[in-house]
């Protein structure tokens, strides 16, 4: 009974000094967690007072507050299909220059599937560009592939093409010297849509050939060579990639990489240049002409 009773006193004082231990050590951690946060607090105020004296240093943080906040928003509204489903725009197909190419005539799809290989465009676009080019050209009396190859001279079928003296377009017309032309279209701004661009550019180059009298002197005449003769080659080569069309649309083989000729500059001791038909001046339709620009109100000058 003597032993018993002694351990379970030692059983006792154990865990009476486990428990005076344990809470010991808890008031000391509650201690120290209070006087650390009091530091904190403390140190926080401090900060703040010492900020509210520094209008620089107030500002800075409020810069940067707000920079993280814009961030983290920027992050929840990444695009989804939702946020694209509400910008769906159905109708934005109507906008779209474009037809397939298989639609076309054995003629057109030749033409226009050559043509997207040797420019490297997409033969969407450039088939609805032949398209309009065999109807607009038949409709004009002018040759489609007359057309076509002044658009692949001029631009190389970039839509959004502009020369430094502001011929702009697929077929480089000069928009403010034939703002006229571009009224029935909505304005001037029709310049950059590929259908109006190449309706009003057919228009021009059909005056261009009629008042010169001819078809060469009608395209120095359109880029704005008729006084001097000197176009660059840009006849020549006109020429050159209309006669590739004409194969092609003839079913004939043409490599893409052909060459269109090289300008080169005429010698003193060669003979001069054909005679060209000058124009007389015309009223111009807004700001003042210069010399040439009134002689050829009809070209399309570079």
């Amino acid at each position: 009974m003597t032993v018993v009773s002694s351990l379970r006193r030692w059983r006792s004082t154990c865990q009476d000094s486990a428990l005076v231990f344990l809470r010991d050590v808890g008031h000391g951690l509650l201690d120290v967690c209070h006087n650390s946060l009091a530091l904190v607090g403390f140190c926080v105020v401090a900060a703040l007072l010492f900020a509210g004296t520094r209008a620089d240093l107030r500002h800075g943080l409020e810069q940067r507050t707000l920079a993280w906040l814009q961030e983290r928003q920027d992050a929840r509204e990444v695009s989804t299909p939702d946020d694209l489903a509400d910008l769906a725009e159905p109708s934005a197909v109507d906008r779209a220059t474009a037809a397939d190419p298989r639609e076309l005539p054995r003629q057109q799809a030749a033409v226009a599937n050559w043509l997207a290989r040797r420019y490297k465009v997409a033969p969407e676009p450039l088939s609805r560009l032949v398209q309009e080019a065999w109807s607009v050209g038949q409709r004009m009396g002018v040759d489609p592939t007359l057309v076509l190859a002044v658009m692949a001279v001029e631009s190389s079928f970039n839509p959004f093409a502009q020369s430094p003296v502001g011929a702009q377009g697929l077929m480089q017309v000069m928009t403010r010297v034939h703002d006229d032309k571009y009224q029935a279209f909505g304005g001037i701004r029709a310049a950059f849509d590929p259908v109006t661009n190449l309706r009003v550019g057919v228009q021009v180059l059909k005056e261009c050939i009629a008042r010169a009298g001819g078809l060469e002197a009608g395209l120095r005449y359109y880029v704005g060579a008729a006084i001097t003769g000197q176009d660059g080659g840009y006849v020549v080569k006109v020429l050159a990639e209309q006669a590739n069309l004409r194969l092609v649309a003839n079913g004939k083989p043409v490599p893409i990489t052909a060459s269109l000729p090289t300008y080169r500059p005429q010698a003193q001791d060669e003979p001069a240049a054909a005679s060209t038909v000058s124009e007389p001046p015309r009223p111009a339709a807004s700001g003042t002409p210069t010399p040439a620009e009134g002689v050829e109100r009809v070209a399309l000058l570079r």
